[in-house]
Formats: structure tokens, sequence, C-alpha cells
């Protein structure tokens, strides 16, 4: 009976480990870990060349980075920080997106003006997709069955059927399309529009455009604000947008697309993750050199973090 009673209490004892925000550092070729408990950087983990696109197997236990000007996505053990093998990315991997089958990554090659999809368990490429130039945002259906890759200099965003890998649609968005989401259960794509400086919503049964949102802070320039990076809530009824250089973040209701706030952040933010519970989310600037944290029910800034020299994406180990 002793013995019995002495195993819960050993559980109780156990150290849990805190959920972490993974940050890449675009010019110190590192991430900076930060704990969500106690808001510091707790480890630097070096990586290939120019590390920006970043995102967890859906166990955790691998975390992918794209090493742009190492050519290559890493796969790094998130325990050890150890490399683990790499996968043949094509030319300049800038962003990605993780089938649902937690097995294809489809990469944007940006100076290849293709999309790669490799498959991570062999690490081979299985196919090289066509499409505009510059492309970097992706994005895929909650039921795996379209990828978006958005190019930024053809102002496009390209519909991939991932049966047949190849694309079934071409639309036309502002200039420079940096990043897109789906959103409503898979019924809508949003995407952004760094110079343009809009968020586009389409219908995803018509790839018709639904809302066109436009931004502007009080103060700014409207040169400065540029969408890029977005996060929605966990009820999708909220999406907080990085507007890059204007270093504020805007808060648009995803029902009425109207923008209901501004937050000021560090200068140049690029992207963001939340934490587990979504109470908090942490915004990447780039020019600043740090992680802003926002308190998501306030919606108001709370704490700057310290990482590395331009950090760049954004990833959450719950």
């Amino acid at each position: 009976m002793k013995q019995l009673l002495l195993i819960p209490a050993l559980l109780l004892a156990a150290p849990l480990q805190a959920a972490e925000i993974w940050v890449t550092n675009e010019k110190d070729d590192t991430i900076s870990v930060i704990d969500i408990d106690t808001l510091e950087v707790i480890r630097t983990i070096e990586t290939g060349e120019r590390p920006r696109g970043i995102t967890f197997s859906r166990d955790y236990s691998r975390v992918y980075i794209c090493a742009s000007d190492s050519d290559t996505v890493q796969v790094m053990d998130p325990e050890t920080g150890q490399i683990l093998h790499d996968l043949p990315s094509g030319e300049d991997p800038e962003q990605f997106v993780l089938h649902p089958n937690d097995r294809h990554l489809y990469i944007a090659n940006e100076d290849d003006a293709v999309t790669t999809v490799v498959d991570t368990e062999t690490r081979k490429v299985i196919a090289q997709i066509n499409v505009g130039i510059e492309p970097e945002g992706m994005a895929v259906s909650p039921d795996g069955r379209i990828v978006i890759t958005t190019s930024e200099t053809t102002n496009m965003a390209h519909w991939i059927d991932t049966e047949t890998r190849a694309i079934v649609a071409n639309t036309l968005v502002d200039s420079r399309p940096r990043h897109a989401e789906f959103a409503a259960q898979g019924s809508e794509l949003w995407v952004s529009s760094e110079i343009g400086g809009t968020l586009t919503v389409f219908d995803v049964a018509t790839q018709a455009e639904k809302a066109k949102i436009e931004f502007a802070v009080k103060g700014v320039h409207p040169d400065r604000v540029q969408p890029v990076g977005f996060e929605f809530t966990e009820d999708e009824e909220t999406v907080f947008v990085a507007l890059g250089p204007s270093n504020h973040v805007a808060v648009v209701n995803a029902r009425t697309f109207e923008v209901e706030d501004y937050i000021l952040v560090g200068r140049r933010v690029w992207h963001m993750a939340f934490s587990p519970d979504k109470s908090l989310l942490f915004t990447t600037n780039g020019v600043s050199g740090d992680v802003t944290v926002i308190d998501v029910a306030r919606r108001e800034a709370i704490k700057s973090i310290k990482v590395g020299r331009f950090p760049w994406g954004a990833a959450l180990r719950p």
C-alpha cells in the first residue's frame, strides 16, 4: 500500500516543462528560446545561415528551420538543440508549411520561383511546382486538400491541389503578398500585402474576394504601414496583424473585418506566436532585436524581451 501511495507523490514532485516560444534570428544564425512562465530567454541555439521560417512536427519531437542562405531545411531535436539532418529544400527557402499528414513540407523557394514538396521521412523531393516570382507565404487548408503559395513580385496567391500537386487557380492580390492563413474552418483564405498595405479575404469555394482590410495608424505615414504576419485567436473571432515598420500590431474583428485597435510594439514587427492558452502573444521585431509580449485580453504590450539580431520567425513549443 505504501508503494502505491508513493506513485502520485512522485508524479506531483516531477518538474513540468514550461511552454516555450522559439524565435529565429536572421543575422545571428541562432534561435532564441523564451520560457513563457518567466518571459526570459533560457537557451540560444546555433543554426544554419539566415534562419527564417520555423515550425514543429505535430508531436513536437522535431523542429524544422528554413536556413535560407544555407539553401536547406534543417531538422533539429528540440530537447538537445542538435541538428539531426538537413532536408533538400531548393534554393533560398523562406517560409514553409507542414501538411496535416505530418510528413510533407511545402517550401517557398524565393530565388527559384518554385514551391518544393519534401517528404520528411524519405528526405527526398517529391515535387517542384512552378509558381510566381519571389514566392514567400505558405498556407495549408485544415483538410489538407489545398496549399497556398504567395508570390511577392507576381502579386498572386497560387492555389495548389495537394493530390495532383498542380496549380488549380491563381488570384491577384495587392502588391507584395507576404503571409497567408486559412480561417473560418477553412472556408476563408487571408493574405497580407506588404506594399499594398492591405489584408485580403477570399472565399475558398469560389476563390472570389470577400473583403479587403486597410490600416491607418495615427501619426504613422501610410508607406510605413506594411502588413506581414498575422495570427488568429482560437475562436477565430479576432486576428492580430503585424504591420512591419509602423511598429504596431493591428487588432481586427474577423467577422466584421473592422480594425478595432492598434498596439505599439518593437521596431519592424514581422511574425507572431501565441502562448498555449492564447493569453499572451509574442511578436518578433527585426530592427529592435527583441520580442514584444502582448496581453491579449488587455490588448497592450507588457514586456520587451531582448533576443538575437533581426528576429524573424516564431513558433510555440507547448
